[in-house]
């Protein structure tokens, strides 16, 4: 029977805040088409939905005692029909790239409406995926492209060729330095920075500083490693 058309969405709550989990749990079962089959604080997440198959999972993102990330993948490999949706106050944009990666179908901020909470779950256990509005600008539009595009860009990677101090930039860049900033770690000029920076994003064919940090992240390159490097000719 097609999800649309049964009566309730079975969801199972992943949340270590007691406080949090017993009243989003009560929040939920006043609504006639919502059923709470457990809700859960650490330990048992992955278990619990193998052996329920929820429609969705909400899951808390910051669990103090286990990898959010890790559940994510996990029920995504062994729940396949089951959606994950994430609670977070206001996740990185790194932390989205990877969770998106991971196969979540939606974000619910913790401070959302109780209309935006509830249009969630309803929009993704009928295999919507769903952004709560302040996550749906033009940044994480690009976020999101990037983050599905992971392959192509892992692909990229091994057949771009980068100098040491292009390399030397975009760690910086992925720590949040600016340009006047890198200028003087490297010993350089801001214009110089600005060409490195112009050249490796056209390289890797990107579009923004904020793409160039994730795409940065995603391969490792703002480790401190990647920092320290002698001067080499561009």
């Amino acid at each position: 029977m097609p999800k649309t058309l049964k009566s309730k969405i079975r969801v199972l709550l992943i949340e270590d805040n007691r406080l949090l989990r017993e009243g989003i749990t009560k929040m939920l079962r006043e609504e006639p088409d919502i059923k709470v089959i457990a809700s859960a604080g650490n330990g048992d997440a992955i278990e619990k939905a193998r052996k329920l198959a929820p429609d969705v999972v909400l899951l808390d993102i910051g669990l103090r005692n286990q990898n959010s990330l890790k559940i994510v993948e996990s029920i995504r490999k062994q729940c396949s029909e089951t959606h994950v949706v994430v609670m977070d106050l206001v996740p990185a944009h790194e932390e989205i790239a990877e969770f998106v990666k991971a196969g979540v179908a939606g974000f619910i901020l913790k401070d959302a409406t109780l209309h935006d909470f509830l249009h969630t779950i309803r929009s993704v256990a009928k295999g919507t995926k769903i952004l709560p509005p302040p996550m749906t600008d033009s940044l994480f539009t690009q976020i999101v492209e990037l983050a599905l595009q992971s392959g192509k860009t892992k692909k990229l990677m091994s057949a771009v060729k980068m100098t040491k101090r292009e390399r030397d930039v975009i760690g910086h860049i992925a720590t949040g330095k600016s340009n006047k900033e890198i200028a003087g770690e490297l010993n350089i000029s801001v214009s110089t920075v600005k060409s490195h920076v112009h050249n490796v994003l056209d390289k890797l064919a990107l579009h923004s500083r904020l793409e160039l940090s994730i795409f940065a992240h995603a391969h490792g390159l703002n480790k401190k490693n990647h920092l320290q490097s002698p001067e080499d000719s561009v």
